[in-house]
């Protein structure tokens, strides 16, 4: 070998019987590795510890970052972990289809539930393979990756790797907004941590009269009581006599309109010895929802027996046992007979339109029926 081979692999060839039946191949693959790693150094931008390289040296010897790159691996490795939806840094789970291509949890969720309101099979937006809950993969090493990764924190402008900085951003960062203290008796400042001494030693709210602070402490009382409405409500239905609930599954259909749309409806089910059907619409059967980006969940339940008389019930619905949803319990009151069985369609209280396209994406919408009957 040349001194240049000896010198990169570190080990001098001495000739011999075991060297000289290495081949000429052997050589040259030796050779060949040697200078992938050299390659790979520098691509990666690392240099050799040891003794400063001889200035007569042969340019192609040294190591040399090109001119206006600046050399760092992160920022290389965002545009090769980044969503191929959003292409932002996936800030939660990563899946990724069966061709390795990767989506943030919010893209991948958005796909499905596109697919569903266009009637369509979803797929990868690189590769168009198919893609669905089943066929793809949460990617726990890009995960991992991405949560090392260093970003900028929103109120210092500091960098700190992502798996900290949620943390750093709560607690730590001294530039972080704050309240004062004395919000609950009427403060409205807001401001950096850092001056959240000094504001609280002159806040001028600890020493308004009794007077003044009775009326913040009013209105404050009715923001409390509005509060307090509803799971008042709720308690005071536990005590009635007949309460029924039951598991419900919306499975998804389509209108046999020339346009059709999307629909849900449940099969049928008994509650307080009655049969019972939900159905549920997207945006309230809007022509194109997979064209809007607010949308919306609205149910109607339908009473299926006939009944001798009025049948007045209190119902609510509120997420299944094993989904993830968010849902605002909202009370709905309706007096069913043989005339009105049906009542009018209202809002599924979910919090925003992720949560709906969460519900959109599933095969079948799992939730979790409240009824409660009226004692005459």
């Amino acid at each position: 070998m040349s001194s240049l081979e000896e010198r990169d692999v570190g080990v001098a060839v001495a000739p011999s019987s075991s060297s000289a039946g290495l081949g000429v191949g052997a050589v040259g693959a030796a050779v060949e590795a040697v200078a992938a790693v050299v390659a790979m150094q520098e691509d990666v931008g690392i240099r050799r510890e040891g003794p400063e390289s001889d200035p007569d040296e042969p340019p192609k010897k040294r190591l040399k970052i090109p001119e206006g790159e600046s050399g760092k691996l992160e920022e290389r490795l965002y545009s090769v972990l980044c969503c191929t939806v959003c292409l932002d840094l996936p800030k939660a789970s990563v899946y990724q289809c069966t061709n390795g291509h990767l989506m943030c949890a919010g893209c991948f969720i958005h796909l499905l539930a596109d697919s569903r309101l266009k009637e369509e099979q979803a797929t990868c937006p690189n590769c168009r393979c198919e893609i669905s809950k089943n066929l793809c993969c949460r990617n726990l090493a890009v995960e991992k990756a991405v949560s090392e990764l260093p970003t900028e924190c929103t109120f210092c402008l500091k960098q700190f790797p992502r798996s900290s900085l949620e943390r750093h951003q709560k607690e730590e960062c001294q530039d972080r907004v704050t309240q004062c203290k004395y919000k609950r008796i009427g403060c409205p400042w807001q401001g950096p941590f850092h001056e959240l001494p000094a504001h609280e030693s002159e806040c001028s709210h600890p020493t308004k009269t009794g007077t003044e602070l009775m009326g913040i402490l009013g209105e404050m009382d009715q923001n409390h009581r509005r509060d307090m409405q509803l799971y008042n409500s709720i308690f005071s239905l536990l005590c009635y006599e007949k309460i029924g609930f039951t598991e419900v599954q919306f499975r998804p259909y389509r209108t046999d309109d020339f346009i059709t749309r999307l629909y849900y409806e449940t099969p049928r089910f008994t509650v307080l010895n009655q049969t019972w059907v939900l159905k549920a619409r997207v945006n309230d059967s809007e022509r194109n929802p997979n064209l809007s980006c607010k949308r919306t969940l609205s149910f109607q339940l339908i009473l299926k027996s006939k009944v001798n008389s009025a049948l007045e019930c209190s119902f609510l619905l509120l997420k299944g046992p094993y989904d993830d949803v968010r849902i605002k319990p909202v009370i709905y009151h309706h007096s069913f007979s043989n005339d009105t069985n049906e009542t009018e369609y209202v809002p599924l209280p979910i919090s925003d339109s992720v949560e709906c396209n969460k519900l959109l994406a599933a095969k079948n919408i799992n939730l979790r029926l409240f009824i409660f009957q009226v004692q005459k």
